[in-house]
């Protein structure tokens, strides 16, 4: 398992860690947090050994005037150990958190306070993907945890800047993020989660 980097203040409302495989991860102070959506690294490991975990994930993009995506935003990482890879915006969702909430919170902690998305009252995610500590069980691999994501295609009509773990966000054509090319940097198998992301808004056929 990866080395994450140290927890924030966990009174100060944001959770991030460090950039894990695939999924963000997120744990909490061991002294024990007023948050109760605040997960100890012992509460935490031993909820991932007894159910699925729940997250969401976005697709960050820029369309146009009509409405038609025009541009897919990836992030860069680096790992504690050195590596860079691509990734999208994901977290957890919070215990008591809907699930709107947790997108909103992660498009900020990653794209900074002035990307602006924009986000539906009843967001709906364009599929539900299961990542499993088994590789081959499906196209999505996590190996500290059995998964369930949401992902949603969210528009951003402001200013990215990232921030935590992410070194910067990468604007690229939806030709440019279908591309075998990219599909080689992303981790835990999102390739096909960006892949299904852009045939979800017809940029694929």
């Amino acid at each position: 398992m990866p080395v994450r980097t140290p927890d924030p203040d966990p009174n100060d409302g944001d959770d991030d860690g460090a950039p894990r495989d695939p999924l963000r991860d997120f744990g909490g102070d061991a002294g024990g947090s007023s948050n109760p959506g605040w997960l100890s690294e012992v509460e935490l490991a031993e909820a991932r050994r007894r159910m699925p975990m729940l997250y969401v994930e976005a697709v960050p993009v820029r369309t146009d005037g009509m409405g038609a995506v025009t541009e897919v935003g990836i992030l860069l990482r680096a790992t504690p150990v050195g590596e860079i890879t691509r990734s999208i915006v994901s977290g957890r969702v919070r215990y008591g958190e809907t699930v709107r909430d947790a997108l909103f919170r992660h498009l900020e902690n990653d794209l900074g306070p002035m990307a602006f998305p924009l986000l539906p009252p009843q967001p709906v995610p364009f599929t539900v993907a299961e990542y499993f500590p088994i590789p081959g069980v499906s196209a999505f691999h996590d190996d500290r945890q059995h998964a369930v994501s949401l992902a949603f295609v969210v528009p951003v009509t402001g200013t990215c800047e990232p921030r935590q773990d992410a070194l910067e966000v990468t604007w690229m054509s939806p030709e440019e993020a279908a591309s075998d090319a990219l599909a080689d940097e992303m981790e835990g198998g999102r390739a096909t989660l960006i892949r299904q992301a852009l045939a979800s808004v017809g940029c694929l056929r």
